[in-house]
C-alpha cells in the first residue's frame, strides 16, 4: 500500500502525475489509481524540430506524448498535454548551449527538474486543484526530525537522486517519489500485471532535445559560430594541433584530438576566451580541490566555515568520495577531497550525500574564474 504522508484519504487526495511516456511514470500513475487517488496525468511538450516526432529513445518526442495518453486512457484518468516549449528552450536549451560556449560541461536534465518539470508543473497541478505531484524518479522522500528529507533509491543502480540536488524544501512537501524503494525488474513487472502498453518500452538514453548523442550539432543550431577553431596546447602553452570548435571537447577526453606524441594526451582545460583546448598527461587530470556555485543545501544543520563532512558525487555515474564541504563567504562553496579524483568537469554537478539522505549539491566551477 502506498503512504504519501498525507492526512487525508486517498479518496479525498487528488495527485498529479509527470506522465513523459516511459514505463517509470506510468507505473507510477498505476500504483496511484489503484491505491484509490484522485490522479490526473499531466505531460508537458518540451521540444520538437519535426524529425522529433516518432524518434524513439528520448522523453520528449511526439511518440512519447502519444504512449502517455494510451496509459492515461488504460488507467481511465484525464490527461493533459501542456506546450512549454518556449520556456523549455529559454530555461534550457539556451543555458545548455551558453554553457558549452564557456568551456563547461552542462546536464541539461538538472535544469529541468529545476526549471520546467518542477516550478512550472507545481503551477499546473495548482491549477488542477492537486494536493501532490508525482514523478517517476527513483528517488526517496523520508520524513525525519528536520521534515521531509531526499534519500537515494533503493536500487543504487537507479538511483536517480543526483538530478534531484536542487529541488527546494518548500518542494518537497508537496513531492512524492513512488519508485524510490522499487528495482527496474520490479517495476517492469507491476507494468506487465497492471497491463501497460509501455510495459516492454526502452529506457531513454539521449537528452531529449539531443538526438544520438549528436550535441555539438545542436549548440551550433542554437548558436551558430559556436565551432569557432582553435589551437590545442599543452600546460606550458606549446601550439600541437588545431580543432574544430570547444564544445566537442570535455575535461578527460582522450579520443579525437588528432594527435601523435610519445604518450597519451588528455584535455585538461578548455579556454572558451581563448578557444583553446589544453592537454595534458593522464596524471594531470587529478585534482582535490573544487569550487560549487549557486549550492542548494538541504541538510539539517546549515554549512559552516569550519567544515562538514560529507561523500559526493562529482557525476552521476561516479561513487560517492568522501570529502569535506566548507562556506565561504556568500561565494561558491569550497570541497576538499580526501582522494584526489580525475577528469572533474566545470558544469557537472557536485552533490552532497550524508549516507543515503541527499544534502543538496550545486555546479562545479572552472579553475580560471577563481583566480
Amino acid at each position: 500500500m502506498i503512504d504519501l504522508d498525507l492526512p487525508k484519504p486517498p479518496d479525498r487526495t487528488r495527485v498529479v502525475v509527470a506522465m513523459s511516456g516511459g514505463v517509470d511514470s506510468s507505473v507510477s500513475a498505476a500504483m496511484l489509481v489503484e491505491a484509490g487517488y484522485d490522479v490526473v496525468g499531466v505531460t508537458l511538450q518540451l521540444y520538437d524540430h519535426g524529425v522529433a516526432v516518432g524518434r524513439p529513445g528520448t522523453c520528449c518526442a511526439g511518440d512519447d506524448i502519444h504512449d502517455a495518453r494510451r496509459v492515461a486512457d488504460r488507467l481511465g484518468i484525464p490527461h493533459y498535454v501542456l506546450d512549454y516549449q518556449q520556456r523549455f528552450r529559454s530555461q534550457v536549451m539556451d543555458p545548455f548551449a551558453d554553457s558549452y560556449l564557456a568551456g563547461e560541461t552542462p546536464i541539461p536534465c538538472v535544469l529541468c527538474n529545476q526549471t520546467v518539470k518542477f516550478t512550472d508543473l507545481f503551477e499546473a497541478a495548482d491549477t488542477l486543484g492537486a494536493d501532490l505531484l508525482v514523478t517517476g524518479h527513483y528517488a526517496r522522500r523520508v520524513r525525519d526530525e528536520d521534515g521531509p528529507a531526499l534519500h537515494r533509491g533503493v536500487d543504487t543502480n537507479r538511483d536517480q537522486s543526483y538530478f534531484l540536488f536542487a529541488t527546494t524544501r518548500r518542494q518537497l512537501e508537496r513531492l512524492r517519489f513512488p519508485l524510490g524503494g522499487l528495482s527496474k525488474d520490479e517495476t517492469r513487472t507491476l507494468a506487465q500485471r497492471h497491463g501497460l502498453p509501455v510495459a516492454a518500452k526502452s529506457d531513454s538514453q539521449d537528452i531529449c532535445f539531443v538526438p544520438a548523442g549528436g550535441y555539438a550539432r545542436v549548440v551550433e543550431q542554437l548558436r551558430p559560430g559556436a565551432c569557432e577553431p582553435g589551437e590545442i596546447v599543452d600546460l606550458r602553452g606549446r601550439v600541437l594541433g588545431r580543432h574544430g570548435g570547444i564544445i566537442n571537447f570535455t575535461i578527460g577526453q582522450r579520443r579525437g584530438l588528432g594527435i601523435a606524441t610519445g604518450e597519451p594526451l588528455y584535455v585538461v582545460r578548455l579556454e572558451p576566451e581563448t578557444r583553446r583546448v589544453v592537454v595534458g598527461a593522464e596524471r594531470d587530470l587529478w585534482r582535490d580541490r573544487l569550487m560549487v556555485r549557486e549550492v542548494n543545501w538541504l541538510g539539517g544543520a546549515p554549512l559552516s566555515s569550519t567544515g562538514v563532512p560529507v561523500s559526493v558525487k562529482l557525476r552521476s555515474t561516479q561513487s560517492p568520495a568522501p570529502a569535506t564541504i566548507f562556506k565561504r563567504g556568500d561565494g561558491p562553496v569550497e570541497v576538499i577531497l580526501d582522494e584526489p579524483r580525475a577528469a572533474i568537469a566545470p558544469g557537472q554537478a557536485c552533490v552532497f550525500y550524508d549516507g543515503d539522505r541527499l544534502l543538496g549539491g550545486g555546479w562545479i566551477c572552472r579553475e580560471e574564474k577563481l583566480a
